[in-house]
């Protein structure tokens, strides 16, 4: 029975997609006109990013509030307007009949991708461990409240301070899909999953059919899942170490200071030390993330860092395309507003496609702000590729204006209630003598700190990058000797580019944040991650580009087989971390990640079950508050419900002081174990507190607990077992 459960979730979930893709499809045939599958998979992207955002604006204003069914009217008036007001609206039936093959092939694709991950999740299904509390409660917060922005559950009355627009995307489509948010936090993981497969698979294939034509169905189909495998699936060489007597974790030794024993593989290989490596570091990739199934920030993005990606390459495209056309040369504007047309009108390029990717990267920067600025650099990349030298300064100025202007614009709104938690930027292995210039060593926005002085070893890069700089030095080689290049490889060198810069920016600064030993370690963390999805894709490319076109016989043979043992080795890590984190795939558990409460905390379950059922609104609910990754928030967490403080930790990240959050670590004691009347009661109404939960971490927290005094400030309006629930008068 719970696996038909799942399996009709998982239908549910997939149909929602299905049709939200349709509804934005013309918006697709107006962006993807030279993509071969006019970039189908990319429409329900584009929807579920236009719905929230519309939803988020018309909530910020108070204008319409976040209800179910102001979300199926907003989703079914804007695909109305599409397919009223565009154009290309009247090809969706013509493009469809004669593109169903392809379309149907990648509907397949995303249906199985969905339900294998959904499948896999569904041994480990729990929401608890790592940030998985974090993401649930903003999702549970954002939809307990019908304006925006959303209120914090862990820092009751201030508004989220966190980059949450991924977590309101998963939001609506909970509202659309009518599921509840225990089932769709893991199906929203294996839907990352899907996109990420299949939007890989698409831009692979769309850039190998760019290589020459016509191109094979089955070769283009293989190209495409070569390139989604990489980027959805690998990991890196430190896959390596499998093969050799492992090392102490956290104090990682170069290969050839180990015993080489690959009969004995996987040699007890533990697979986050591939994310951990390089000391006090992060350096995660796609299927760690799948793996670990936290629904944070740099997860949620994914999407759209590849809706992104596959709209500049259109561009990058279309302007080649038109850069071959023959133009007659205009009249000379005589007037003011002629001249002003003239300098707007853009040669090689469509300007409608700025804001719309202005639009997309503050859509990134509101899930998560890193992407927001990579991908900014990569649009400007190529602006200045398409412009650069073609047309006057102003208009390729005022090509970026425009991206810049939108960019701004879709983000104020979020903006307005968001206040930045760094500190400046880090400059790494300064002179200790510029750490006395400024304030405190500070100069604008550059912090030159003492003892702030770590680079990664050449031997550790190499484990980790050594499969991307093979390929990139290989096509550099290539493109180097070659007589034309093609447009997709100027689109390529773009992306490597910009993958190495990622890698490189770490070695020499860093984003200061509250983490003292750790300084650098969240800067590589989102800067290599998009990296490794940006040389995932350059991979694939260029290994499908190269062996048919390696002249020398030997070279291609000897390309071929480095290549192949080189994709053969990164692939082994989904096989030996999937195992790992999900017991062989032994135990089946079902898709349902709170279910897990019952076990842990059996009477507490059933108390956060009728407040699911019977609180409506944002009341303040008091519980125990407690250190990040331990159990403690979790009322606040699975109900949405704001908690005067949750993990203190992630607070003090969050408000930019630790000064913020820790007076309130001292008066939630006090709440519970106080004696005194007067004093509870002013506390208790300095935080607005409705509800006070007792259940077993308050047991355990506050060993003084004294629960007389709530029956005199309030009733007891729940009682199972030893949780008690009372409701303060």
């Amino acid at each position: 029975m719970m696996i038909q459960a799942d399996v009709h979730n998982v239908f549910q979930w997939w149909f929602m997609f299905s049709v939200l893709g349709i509804g934005f499809l013309p918006l697709c045939l107006l962006l993807f006109k030279n993509f071969f599958d006019k970039g189908y998979i990319f429409a329900r992207i584009i929807g579920a990013a236009v719905v929230t955002y519309v939803l988020f604006v018309l909530g910020v204003l108070h204008l319409v509030p976040f209800t179910q069914m102001s979300t199926y009217v907003i989703a079914i008036g804007l695909s109305l307007m599409l397919y009223l007001w565009i154009p290309e609206a009247k090809q969706v039936v013509p493009t469809v009949k004669k593109l169903w093959k392809v379309f149907l092939f990648e509907e397949l694709m995303f249906l199985f991708a969905l339900f294998a991950w959904a499948y896999i999740r569904s041994f480990n299904p729990d929401i608890h461990g790592l940030e998985k509390y974090m993401d649930f409660g903003f999702i549970n917060s954002i939809l307990r409240g019908e304006y925006f922005p959303p209120k914090d559950m862990w820092f009751t009355p201030l508004f989220i301070n966190y980059y949450y627009f991924g977590h309101m995307i998963t939001a609506v489509l909970t509202r659309l899909s009518s599921l509840p948010t225990s089932i769709t936090y893991n199906l929203m993981i294996a839907t990352i999953f899907a996109f990420c497969f299949v939007a890989s698979y698409s831009l692979g294939a769309n850039m190998f059919n760019l290589i020459k034509t016509p191109i094979s169905a089955v070769k283009r189909i293989l190209s495409g899942l070569l390139t989604a495998c990489l980027v959805t699936l690998s990991g890196n060489l430190h896959i390596l170490y499998a093969f050799f007597k492992p090392y102490a974790n956290e104090k990682p030794l170069p290969l050839w200071d180990l015993a080489f024993q690959p009969a004995l593989f996987p040699n007890g290989y533990w697979y986050p030390n591939a994310t951990r490596f390089i000391y006090n570091t992060i350096h995660e990739f796609p299927i760690y993330s799948w793996i670990v199934s936290d629904l944070h920030g740099h997860v949620l993005d994914i999407p759209f860092v590849l809706l992104t990606i596959a709209i500049l390459l259109s561009l990058f495209l279309q302007a080649s395309e038109k850069q071959d056309e023959k133009h007659h040369k205009a009249e000379k504007p005589t007037t003011f507003m002629q001249n002003v047309i003239k300098v707007f009108n853009i040669p090689y390029i469509e300007i409608w496609y700025l804001p719309i990717i202005g639009f997309l990267l503050a859509v990134m920067y509101m899930t998560n702000a890193w992407d927001g600025a990579i991908y900014l650099l990569l649009t400007g990349f190529v602006l200045l590729a398409i412009l650069w030298g073609r047309v006057p300064l102003l208009q390729l100025i005022i090509a970026l204006g425009i991206v810049l202007c939108s960019f701004v614009i879709t983000a104020l709104p979020y903006n307005v209630f968001f206040q930045p938690f760094v500190s400046g930027i880090g400059v790494l292995c300064a002179p200790d003598a510029l750490s006395t210039l400024g304030t405190g060593g500070k100069v604008g926005p550059f912090l030159f700190e003492k003892a702030h002085c770590q680079h990664s070893p050449w031997w550790q890069l190499l484990t980790l990058y050594g499969f991307f700089l093979f390929f990139i030095t290989s096509f550099l080689i290539f493109v180097s000797k070659a007589k034309k290049l093609l447009t997709v490889d100027k689109f390529v060198l773009l992306l490597i580019i910009l993958g190495m810069i990622l890698i490189i920016i770490p070695e020499f600064i860093y984003v200061k944040d509250i983490y003292p030993a750790h300084y650098r370690a969240n800067t590589m963390f989102k800067l290599v991650f998009q990296a490794f999805i940006i040389l995932s894709l350059a991979s694939g490319y260029i290994i499908v580009r190269l062996i048919p076109s390696i002249q020398r016989r030997w070279l291609a043979i000897s390309f071929t087989i480095v290549s192949t043992v080189l994709v053969s080795l990164v692939m082994i890590y989904p096989y030996i971390a999937t195992n790992s984190y999900y017991g062989n795939l032994q135990s089946y558990k079902g898709l349902n990640g709170i279910a897990y409460l019952k076990v842990l905390y059996p009477t507490d379950y059933d108390a956060i079950e009728w407040l699911n059922k019977t609180i409506t609104g944002t009341p303040v609910i008091l519980e125990s508050q407690g250190d990040s990754y331990t159990d403690n928030g979790r009322v606040s967490v699975h109900t949405g419900l704001p908690t005067v403080l949750g993990w203190t930790v992630h607070e003090w990240l969050w408000r930019g002081s630790y000064g913020i959050p820790a007076p309130r670590i001292e008066d939630v004691k006090n709440m519970y174990e106080i004696t005194d009347l007067t004093t509870a009661k002013r506390l208790l109404t300095k935080y607005h507190v409705s509800y006070v939960f007792i259940g077993t971490l308050e047991y355990q927290k506050y060993p003084a607990l004294n629960e007389a005094k709530f029956t005199q400030l309030g009733k007891l309006v729940y009682q199972k077992g030893n949780t008690k629930i009372y409701k303060i008068n």
